[in-house]
């Protein structure tokens, strides 16, 4: 059989999804299924003096309506992150209710839950609910929030600032700028944005025959959603409750993390006896998704006379929020790719974690890259206009070289490989960089702007760069001759399922059907990664490589003994086993039913792989984007659109330019139109529908150039 490594294999997934056999949140149906909905807070900050129910619980139909004062066995979420506060003190431990009892900080967090037999029915009893507010004053604004007058969020944090994380040489930095021949400062804005996946947020709960909590939710992470409830809102054992998310439709980081409305169903499904399942509306989501991104960024750069590098001090101030939790740290873990893919001899950074009375921002795509590029980047920008030196010159005067590598950077990280101006020079050939002039000439002509950007970008990946990662496979060969695979990885949209199946297919010589996939499922491994810093194929593959090379292994034992030859003399190739330079060969199967059954395993050949990495990687690359504009009206037109990305091994073609597709998508969504607003008084969110926030689209953009290296 024909090797499959590096081959664009076809999703094997896609088949089942486009044809409405997928298994999401929504869709299953089991008896006596019940709905939930919340009552959410129209007031951005305010005091609850009372909760009138008795008018909802009299609607037929209506099976429960829950607030605060009802969740007496069960506990908030847990808040506080490990980063200090100026003073030095710990950051605040601000728990985040499930139901909220005595106030609310943000649009959107939910007051009361009621459980009904329809979702219309719960929808009219969460309207016919009375609650009495005290409105307070709002701040939405990591600026406004900082000023003296501002409101506090929490009145025990009356400066709004939930911690400060500082790194690099600051005095260093300081004494480079002040002896630098030119220094680029710069002040702006990141946006904030919203996931906006395809399936929105959902859970559905109920409990086990064996009197175990089973959750199914839309979720990237199953087996942290389940330690999370576990340990921090149920105090039971982790093996109390079962988490199965099934199919998820996108995450993009939004679906990680202990979600209340999960905890929630949760526990009514326990109290009630009764399945309840929890699917949010896309307005819901607009209001309650955890979101992402927004800053406000104050930074210089500094250069010598021949435009070198000479020192990078940067600050962020980012809205957390209304809530300091462990997912706040999203903003710091990748800062130091603030460093580029440049020499800077010092680097300084400050990060600010602001509270604001807005939904908690948390992991979006990339989570703190796209932010470090940017910044970086758009300093060389105007560097490069302001010194009169085209931005292309500029870059390679300040590329890290191939024979500098291994390169410790100023801030954080140490590159272990990288050709930049290799990465370079193929994007501008490409692009046909060159040739920019003439077409910007030819779009003046037609009375159109014509303008060209590139950025180089480097991330953090597949690594314990925040915290330690690993993660479980296990392989069965069965009986069959079927191998089936376990990941604790699993697929929120990219393909996972077919890029591990094309692994292990490849390594035995099998069609890749002959592979069956689960996944997600917290009573199949002991633990599980799941999906999230770039780091599922790279760690989850890791893993599934080493229970293939264990189940090889053993298999190759037995055939030998099928075959009464040496160890040494067996080969797998097309599946089967052979002795070298003979005909005399076993198949999978035969191996599998002469394979002692293992203790609690069905028939067959079972072995497990843990990978835990011990460094991380830095896929790195260069994009070149040019658009034309229409000055009478603003439209902007991508008319080109290359890109050069050094990923380390391709397994799936088609897979990583999917990946790169959507990346690129996003990316220039929120450049050119994605953006979460709020009403500076009030706190009421003014883009909570597609009315209001364009997403992109499909015909937006032309045919991407994309080429991948491997260094």
């Amino acid at each position: 059989m024909a090797p499959l490594h590096a081959k664009s294999v076809r999703r094997r997934e896609d088949q089942r999804l486009l044809t409405g056999q997928g298994n999401y949140t929504a869709d299953a149906a089991p008896p006596g299924m019940t709905v939930a909905c919340f009552l959410r807070s129209p007031h951005a900050h305010a005091d609850i003096s009372r909760i009138d129910t008795a008018v909802a619980r009299a609607l037929p139909g209506v099976i429960g309506i829950f607030t605060a004062a009802d969740l007496t066995d069960i506990a908030p979420i847990p808040g506080g992150i490990g980063f200090p506060r100026p003073d030095g003190g710990p950051a605040p431990k601000t728990d985040r209710p499930l139901l909220a009892h005595d106030r609310v900080r943000f649009v959107g967090e939910p007051v009361a839950m009621v459980i009904a037999e329809t979702r219309a029915t719960a929808q009219d009893a969460a309207e016919a609910i009375t609650v009495d507010y005290e409105a307070r004053p709002v701040v939405t604004d990591p600026a406004a929030a900082l000023a003296g007058e501002a409101a506090a969020v929490w009145d025990d944090v009356p400066d709004n600032i939930g911690f400060l994380w500082q790194r690099g040489d600051a005095a260093g930095a300081d004494a480079a700028l002040a002896r630098s021949a030119h220094v680029t400062r710069l002040a702006f804005n990141v946006s904030r944005v919203t996931a906006n996946s395809m399936e929105p947020r959902g859970a559905w709960a109920c409990m086990a025959p064996d009197g175990r909590i089973e959750l199914h939710a839309s979720h990237q992470s199953p087996f942290a959603l389940r330690n999370g409830l576990a340990s921090g809102v149920f105090h039971v054992p982790p093996t109390d409750i079962r988490v199965l998310p099934g199919d998820v439709g996108g995450s993009f980081g939004m679906k990680s993390g202990v979600h209340l409305e999960s905890a929630l169903v949760a526990w009514a499904a326990r109290l009630l006896n009764r399945p309840v399942r929890w699917v949010a509306d896309r307005t819901e989501g607009f209001l309650t998704d955890e979101q992402a991104r927004e800053m406000r960024i104050i930074a210089s750069l500094g250069l010598d006379k021949n435009g070198v590098f000479t020192a990078l001090q940067l600050r962020w101030d980012v809205n957390l929020g209304a809530y300091v939790s462990a997912r706040s740290g999203w903003c710091v873990g990748n800062i130091g790719g603030i460093a580029g893919v440049y020499r800077i001899p010092f680097i300084a950074a400050q990060v600010r974690g602001i509270m604001t009375h807005t939904v908690p921002t948390a992991a979006y795509r990339g989570a703190g890259r796209p932010e470090a590029t940017y910044a970086i980047e758009r300093l060389i920008d105007v560097a490069a206009r302001e010194l009169g030196i085209s931005p292309y010159e500029l870059r390679c005067r300040n590329l890290i070289p191939p024979e500098a590598m291994p390169y410790k950077t100023a801030l954080t990280f140490t590159y272990d490989c990288g050709e930049f101006e290799g990465n370079m020079r193929m994007a501008a050939e490409m692009a046909e960089l060159e040739a920019f002039p003439a077409r910007r000439a030819e779009a003046q002509q037609r009375g159109r702007l014509r303008g060209i950007g590139l950025c180089n970008c480097i991330e953090v990946a597949g690594g314990p760069f925040l915290r330690p990662a690993k993660d479980l496979a296990s392989l069965r060969l069965a009986e069959d001759g079927t191998l089936v695979l376990r990941s604790g990885s699993m697929s929120v949209g990219q393909g996972l399922e077919t890029a591990f199946c094309q692994l292990v297919a490849d390594r035995f010589g099998v069609p890749i059907d002959q592979i069956r996939y689960e996944g997600g499922d917290t009573d199949l491994l002991a633990s599980g990664k799941g999906n999230g810093g770039s780091g599922a194929l790279c760690i989850g593959g890791s893993a599934v490589s080493l229970a293939v090379d264990k189940v090889i292994e053993k298999a190759r034992e037995i055939a030998a003994e099928l075959l009464e030859a040496a160890v040494v003399d067996v080969e797998l190739a097309d599946g089967r086993f052979t002795i070298a330079g003979t005909d005399r060969s076993v198949d999978l199967a035969t191996v599998a039913r002469a394979a002692p059954v293992q203790r609690g395993e069905e028939g067959g050949l079972v072995e497990s792989g843990e990978f835990t990495p011990t460094a991380v990687t830095f896929p790195n690359g260069t994009h070149i984007c040019e658009v034309e504009i229409d000055p009478e009206t603003g439209v902007t037109e991508i008319v080109g659109y290359s890109a050069v990305e050094e990923l380390g091994r391709v397994l799936n073609p088609m897979l990583v330019a999917g990946q790169i597709h959507g990346g690129v998508v996003q990316g220039v969504g929120q450049a050119l139109g994605e953006a979460i607003l709020h009403d500076p008084d009030s706190g009421q969110m003014l883009t909570a529908s597609f009315m209001d926030y364009p997403m992109p689209r499909a015909g937006d953009y032309p045919v991407f150039r994309l080429a991948t290296r491997e260094v």
